[in-house]
This record gives structure tokens, sequence and C-alpha cells, in this order.
């Protein structure tokens, strides 16, 4: 006995340890969703894959040339890129036309949604000749706006190795072709060199969104940019480059700028200016490995704070100060509790920011976000952010940020949307009008033969003192995978409350690296369409064929500005910014907003689309908020049956037919 006692005696630190790992265990394991619960579930959802119709192309290519430097890390390199976008961009009256990047032909492409016909023969933007380019730049993503303002959907591009243009549409072109665009600077100066090449700044963007950020009644644009200024692509060049100094907090990187629009003419010629007012972003988020971005109003003021996911470190949440003519933000954070590991405290992450978007996940009026981390298992395991808003009310919230307090607290694990893969672009919608979002998210990094998880586990565990230096990183060419097999996923809500990804009950699992999800109703039933932007692989369209959707409201929200008269027909001025907020009999809020562009490399259409469920029945109380366009604040509450609708914004909410 005494043998025994004394043996449990030097034991027992060991068994107290064990003893509070199970109960750990215990405690921290969550209940799964059966799998006759998830048939149930995903008997509600139904898409049909439909290809979607090219131009030819120039150029045919499986990897991108690069620096010299770059080359052991090739495909590294080469995992962006692919990007896509659906809106309204012939003028048709509906969300039937996709903006696609392809890198397989670095092309950006403008072509009718598979399910609206053969309505035009699809065509590439090309800033050249008008614009000067130069032979190692590639497209890396496209945004919808009216940038000049003539009611004509004009489309500005991003690139590694230029700054971005925008392509604005004439009103004077009597057929829907690339020759209807205009090519122009967004940033000014003269960037033709002696030998007629681009010779201008060597940005390398990944991300942009738009917003009127200083609340003037003009919406502005956001860039941010990746690889610091330099010759990523050009395989005649040596050196010249790096990479991220660290993998928790590299900010070596590109610059961040924000553009604030000063004027703009339509007709033949169209223009639009800008002036950088870039001095408004804090010094603290100037810098950052940006791949995402979202400009989104979360206090209800009518400026849109932003959003900045960053690779490599902290992402940065921005509450906007900003007055007419004067853009300003202050950075605010999350406060981490006892039980909050730094990483998952917004603003303090390291983890790896590859995607955001925002939308209230439980109906309490208030703005939630997803951001897209890396959650490989055996990988590298960080995890999804799905930040819920802690605040009490709108009124809360306000007082919270002008303190600089950032009141979100990731739920995550709990919610079951922690760990999917390698994150990309993410978009929260509700996809069959249940009146509960699902949140779309594209996964995957490059595809091959060779498993080449160990050599990145080595580079993640290495010290940051080797890592801005590609001699130092693993190869990863042509032919190495890293998370090629992963794909789509598609989390939607249990009756318990948790998340459960049904993308393979629904056939959207292709394992196939993904990286842009574009949102739209294209055919006008009020059902969500979305299409996905695929990196070396040719992009999908799933049309949206559920079952047995609920009611909606679909809100066409555009301003009162007149458009420009012309042979061909024009979307209408869109109110970006604009928010709608749906309360039903039983006290449920619904929020919407015409989007900006939030997300990665995917961009959802300017329509307000609300899921509303079977059960809402009567007028419902939707409010509107919007800023006209000498910005001034303007709000104004409706009562409407679920359905669509068409209203155009100035002093107050006129019904267009």
């Amino acid at each position: 006995m005494t043998t025994t006692l004394g043996w449990l005696r030097k034991q027992l630190a060991g068994i107290v340890a064990l003893a509070l790992i199970l109960g750990l265990f215990l405690v921290a394991r969550l209940p799964s969703v059966s799998a006759a619960e998830q048939d149930s579930m995903a008997g509600r959802f139904h898409f049909t894959p439909m290809t979607i119709a090219l131009p030819a192309a120039t150029k045919s290519q499986s990897i991108r040339t690069v620096n010299k430097e770059y080359e052991h890390i090739a495909a590294w390199i080469s995992s962006v890129g692919a990007a896509i976008a659906l809106n309204d961009i012939s003028g048709s009256g509906k969300a039937n036309d996709l903006c696609l990047v392809d890198p397989r032909s670095d092309q950006v492409v403008i072509t009718p949604a598979p399910d609206s016909g053969p309505r035009y023969a699809p065509f590439a933007l090309d800033p050249a000749p008008a614009l000067p380019t130069w032979d190692y730049m590639a497209p890396m993503g496209c945004v919808p706006g009216d940038f000049n303002e003539d009611g004509r959907t004009d489309v500005l591009v991003y690139y590694w190795g230029r700054t971005p243009v925008l392509f604005l549409q004439k009103a004077t072109a009597t057929k829907f072709d690339a020759a209807a665009f205009q090519p122009t600077e967004l940033v000014p100066g003269d960037n033709r060199g002696p030998d007629g090449k681009y010779d201008g700044p060597l940005w390398n963007t990944d991300s942009a969104t738009i917003g009127d950020f200083d609340g003037d009644g003009h919406v502005d644009v956001f860039i941010g940019n990746y690889f610091p200024d330099s010759k990523v692509l050009d395989p005649t060049a040596d050196g010249g480059i790096t990479l991220n100094q660290s993998m928790s907090h590299a900010t070596n990187s590109g610059g961040k700028y924000v553009f604030r629009w000063t004027g703009a003419t339509s007709g033949a010629h169209p223009t639009a200016r800008y002036a950088d007012d870039s001095q408004g972003i804090p010094e603290s988020a100037r810098l950052g490995w940006t791949l995402a971005s979202s400009a989104t109003d979360i206090d209800g003021d009518g400026r849109p704070e932003l959003y900045i996911a960053n690779d490599f470190g902290h992402d940065h949440l921005l509450y906007n100060k900003s007055t007419p003519g004067h853009v300003s933000f202050g950075e605010v954070t999350g406060v981490r509790g006892i039980t909050d590991p730094k990483s998952k405290v917004l603003g303090h992450d390291s983890f790896k920011g590859m995607g955001v978007d925002f939308g209230d996940l439980n109906h309490d009026g208030l703005y939630d976000l997803f951001v897209s981390n890396i959650t490989t298992s055996w990988g590298i395991e960080e995890s999804n952010f799905q930040f819920m808003n802690q605040a009490k009310d709108t009124a809360d919230l306000t007082r919270q940020l002008k303190d600089g307090v950032a009141p979100f607290h990731d739920e995550s694990a709990t919610d079951g949307t922690a760990w999917s893969g390698w994150g990309w672009d993410v978009k929260i919608q509700d996809f069959d009008n249940s009146g509960e979002n699902q949140i779309a998210q594209a996964t995957g990094f490059v595809k091959g033969q060779v498993n080449r998880w160990p050599n990145l586990q080595e580079l993640a565990t290495a010290h940051d003192g080797l890592l801005s230096n590609p001699f130092w990183w693993p190869n990863a060419r042509a032919g190495d995978d890293i998370a090629g097999d992963q794909t789509l996923h598609f989390f939607v809500k249990s009756p318990d409350g948790r998340y459960t990804d049904l993308a393979p009950k629904l056939g959207l699992a292709v394992p196939v690296p993904t990286r842009g999800i574009a949102v739209g109703d294209t055919d006008g039933d009020g059902l969500p369409e979305f299409a996905v932007a695929r990196q070396w692989e040719a992009p999908i369209f799933y049309h949206n064929d559920s079952p047995n959707p609920g009611k909606f409201l679909q809100l066409k929200l555009t301003t009162d500005t007149p458009v420009a008269p012309g042979p061909l027909p024009a979307a209408g001025p869109p109110a970006i910014g604009a928010e709608v907020t749906v309360t039903t009999a039983d006290g449920k809020k619904y929020l919407g907003r015409v989007d900006g562009s939030s997300g990665e490399a995917g961009r959802r259409s300017f329509d307000v689309q609300i899921g509303l469920g079977h059960d809402v029945a009567g007028p419902l109380d939707v409010h509107l908020q919007w800023r006209d366009r000498t910005g001034q604040l303007r709000q104004q509450d409706l009562k409407l049956a679920p359905g669509q609708y068409s209203y155009q914004l100035g002093t107050q909410a006129k019904e267009a037919k």
C-alpha cells in the first residue's frame, strides 16, 4: 500500500494534467450535425454548373514568368490572379454580366452570364494602345462601378507591375464591345517612357474597394498593394525584390492608397479625376501584405469603415472620421478576454487575412464579419474569424468605436466555421431566401503532383530573419502541390445555430483551387446565382435552382443623377453605400447594402438582396439610408411587400419605373 501511495504521489501532477486535458476535451467537443440532418438541409439548395463563354486568347500559360530570384518559387508567385465580378455592365436591367480575370491568358474579360444567352460576344479590355503597357504586367482583379457618374457601369482593373486603370464606358458607343470603353489612368500622371512603354510606379495590387469615404456624395477608391514596388514578373530582372519579413507581423509591403473623387466628364471621351488622400490612413495601417478589403458602414453614419485584410500579420479595421474633402481614419482594435488567444483578437491577429465580408449573422441589426485565413489540418492550422458584433445597439457601437474599441468576438470555433482550408474570398449571402445567411468560401493554393506541405511547415517555423530573402524559401515550382485538392465551402446554419459545410452534398466540392466568388441575381427571379474564379482552371457559373425558396426583398438603388444619353442602355448610377434595414413583425432585423466590392477576388452585384423566409406576411418596415450627391445624409421609411423594387435616391427615395 505504501508503495502504491508513493507512486500515486509521484504521478499526481501528471494525473491531474491528464484529467484536465480530458475535461477540456469533453467541454470543447461540439456536437456534429447528423448525416440525415445534413441531407435535409442540403435539400433546400440546388445549383446547376454552367460554362462561361470566353473570347479567343492571344496566349496560354499555366505558370507565370517571374524575377530570377523568384524562379524556385514560381508556383507560389503564380498563385493569384483569378478574379470575378457579377453586375449589370451592359445596361440590361439585370446583374447578368461577368467581369473576370483569367490568369491563363492574362485577359480581363466581359462576358454574358451563361443563363442570359449570347447577348453579345465576349471581349477583353486592354489598356493599350491608349495607355502605355509593358511586357511584364498582369491583371489581378476588376471592380465594377460608375466612376464618372454618367449612369453607365465602368470597370476598375488593378495589376501587378502597373498602377490601376479605369475603363470608362462611352455614352456615344453604338455597340457593346471593347471599343465602348475608354482606358483612363486612376493615378494622375504621364507614365509613358521614351520607348512608348509603361515606366510609372510598379505597383503590385491585390485588393481594391470603393465607397464614399469622405461623405461628399461621390465614390472614392481604396487600393491595397501586396509586394513593394518591384519587377515581380520580369524574368530578365535579377533581384530588386523581397518577400515578407515575418510570417506573423510583416510590414515591408507595398503601400495603401485612398483616391478621393474630384470630378468627371462623360460622352465620347469620358474622364474621371481623383486626388491622392492617402494621408488619411493611419501610419500603423499603411503597410501590410494586403489581399482583401471591404468598405462597409458599420455604425450607420453614412461613412464606410475600411477593413484591410493582410497576409502575414495584423488586419486593420479603420473607423471613418472623414469630412467632405478630407479622408481620415482611426484604427480600432478588439479587447482580449482572459480565454482569448491574441491572434484571435481583431486587429491583433497574426494570421493570413485572405478574404473578408460583412453581414448580419444573428438578426440583431448590427454587422458581423467573416475573415478567411489558412486553416489546413497538419498544414498551417490557424482559424477563420467569424467576428460577431458584441455591441448592444448602434449607439453603443458608435461609442466604442470612438473610444478605439472594436467590439467583435471570434465565434468561429463554437459556430463550426473555424477550419476549412487555405481560405480566400468569402461571401455572406442568403442563397435560398430562408432568412438565414450562408457563408460561401473559396479555398486551395497550388495544384500539382509533389506534396510541398512539409517544406512549407519548415518555412512557417523558420526564423523571421530568413523570410524576406527568397533564397531561403523551399521550392514551389510547376508540378508542386500545396492544398491543391481543396474545394469550395458552403456553410449553412443548422437548427442548433452551428454551421456545417454542405459543399460536398451540393456538388460544389470540386478539388480545384478557387479564388473569387461573385454573387448576383442574373435572371431576375429573386434567387442569387454565383460564379467562381479558379486559379489556372476555367471559371464556373452556378445557376440557382433552389426548389423551395422563401420570400425576399430585392432593391435596385440608384442615385438621381441623370444618365448620359446615348444609343446603348445604361444601368444607372448605383447608390454605393446605401443601407437597407428590414424589421419584421417578430422584431427580427435584416441588413443589406449596396456593396462597394467586399472580398478578395470576387464582387457581388449592386442589387440589395435580403432573404426573409417563408413565414413573413404583410408589409415590411423598410428603412433606407443614403448620402445624396451633395453629401447630405438622407433617411426614409417605407412599407413594402416582399418582392422586387427600384428606387432613385436623391433628396428623397422615389420609386423608379
